[in-house]
């Protein structure tokens, strides 16, 4: 059965969930609707409301189908992704206007999330082809040793929305060239990408049960699934405070859990920097996907000697920015999410007034004329930061950026490094020596140097450092590995008696 009717760029559509290779409505019987943050009167469609039953169908046609799966060829099961590659590129437009749609985050971007989708299903895809372990002499004669991967069985994958195509992209390619079979929860206020993606594995070749997809809540799904006994592990990208739920449920069974969580991610800038580039960085690192990344900057530690100069620059970056629907080829950036996020982000305007920071610009929901609709927020820029202030601190994921003064480079260091956070950190300087001690000296899973915070490659790993994550890598070499076990294997072969 095929969802190309119910999947469309059109109002209203109804989707069921994804179990053993057939569409299927949820055993409770309820659903719930998406709309567009853009034009909340656009209904993307109505979802299943799963209940646990639905997860229960779910993992049991992942356990069926998954000892197929892990014996198929490595190479073989490549070849399933390499055709997914190639769906995505014929269908590169649909899929990106319908997440414009859903997510909000403008159709240049979109484009650019399902080149990344494409990207990463050519370069998994290959991975079935690369050596899976290594060959080791042994300190014994007459013995052989070598190692090699072996599948986890059943994977959960609990995804965001701000990516909605993307991560679980990212995730579940891995997982199943790894010979796992998934189970994938997507975010409520996103689901359509992730079904689509469903329904193109199961044109690429992907054998029915791989891979299922329940949509619904977090708070019955995820937890149900975190904590069930035939899952194997959890892959997670969310709030560092749901990875810290997550991860007590998953340690209590000893379960492996692979957390990708929040950030407050910093770009330093020093005096001999060049403030055009830098400011122009800073302004897609913050105000790019309206601030929705886990990458997105939203700290600016300048240099005192350059910072109003710096500031004046970026408030320009703010103000040329066209705010509107993500349709609209002339828009720079879109809506929130959803409308809830409006208030939420509000919320740290008024925090930071509170706490006696300077507002250089915005700080105020668009409600006027075309704005009325969605979820839109004017970008939001505060000044003389300190760096105990709330506002430097806490997560707040909108188009907020705070600037924080500092002396130089060693107070710098220190406060890109004062939170509790260690995702992406970006340096601007001309200063090589500074260059090789920042790469030194930041505490971040990712460092960019005269870059802005945003922007990782497929081929690198990615992933965060203290409460940024719990140490695992996704993407890159370590992208298979993450959702394999490593056997050791010890041959003897000693003479004939």
């Amino acid at each position: 059965m095929s969802l190309s009717s119910s999947i469309s760029t059109t109002s209203g559509q109804d989707y069921k969930n994804f179990i053993a290779g057939q569409w299927r409505a949820s055993r409770g019987g309820e659903t719930f609707i998406s709309t567009n943050p853009a034009r909340t009167s656009d209904i993307i469609g109505s979802y299943q409301k799963s209940t646990v039953e639905d997860l229960e169908d779910a993992i049991e046609a992942a356990t069926q189908a998954q000892k197929g799966w892990a014996a198929t060829p490595a190479p073989e099961r490549g070849e399933v992704l390499f055709r997914l590659a190639r769906l995505f590129e014929q269908q590169r437009e649909e899929l990106a206007t319908l997440m414009t749609r859903e997510m909000g985050k403008i159709l240049k971007e979109t484009l650019g999330e399902v080149q990344v989708s494409i990207d990463v299903a050519k370069f998994i895809a290959g991975e079935g082809r690369r050596p899976e372990g290594e060959t080791i002499p042994s300190g014994l004669p007459n013995k052989f040793c070598m190692t090699v991967r072996h599948p986890l069985g059943i994977v959960g994958i609990i995804t965001p929305w701000n990516f909605p195509l993307a991560i679980p992209v990212w995730k579940t390619l891995p997982a199943l060239l790894a010979g796992n079979a998934v189970v994938l929860k997507p975010a409520s206020d996103t689901p359509a990408l992730t079904l689509k993606l469903a329904e193109l594995l199961q044109q690429a070749g992907l054998p029915d049960g791989v891979l299922n997809v329940v949509t619904g809540s977090g708070g019955t799904l995820g937890n149900a699934l975190a904590s069930h006994k035939r899952v194997n592990m959890i892959s997670l990208t969310g709030s560092t405070e749901v990875g810290r739920q997550v991860s007590e449920i998953c340690g209590r069974d000893l379960r492996r859990c692979a957390l990708e969580l929040g950030g407050k991610n910093a770009v330093i800038v020093l005096e001999d920097a060049d403030l055009d580039l830098a400011a122009t960085s800073v302004a897609m690192g913050a105000f790019g996907t309206t601030g929705q990344r886990c990458t997105a900057t939203s700290r600016v530690i300048v240099q005192r000697s350059v910072q109003k100069a710096f500031t004046e620059r970026l408030t320009a970056a703010a103000e040329r920015l066209r705010i509107g629907d993500g349709l609209d080829s002339q828009v720079e950036m879109g809506p929130l999410v959803n409308t809830g996020r409006v208030p939420a982000v509000h919320a740290y305007t008024e925090i930071g007034q509170q706490e006696g920071a300077k507002l250089v610009y915005g700080g105020t929901p668009l409600t006027e004329d075309v704005y009325q609709e969605g979820a839109f927020y004017k970008p939001t820029i505060f000044n003389e930061v300190s760096p105990e202030m709330r506002i430097a601190r806490e997560e707040v994921f909108g188009p907020f950026v705070a600037v924080i003064p500092v002396a130089g480079y060693e107070e710098a260091i220190d406060v890109a490094n004062g939170t509790e956070y260690g995702l992406s950190t970006a340096i601007f300087t001309e200063n090589s020596r500074l260059t090789f001690r920042a790469i030194r000296d930041i505490e971040a899973g990712l460092v960019y140097i005269n870059a802005g915070t945003t922007g990782s490659e497929i081929h690198l790993p990615f992933g965060g450092m203290k409460s940024s994550g719990n140490g695992h890598r996704e993407l890159g070499s370590y992208a298979v590995e993450e959702f394999s076990e490593t056997k050791s294997v010890f041959v003897s072969y000693p003479p004939a008696k």
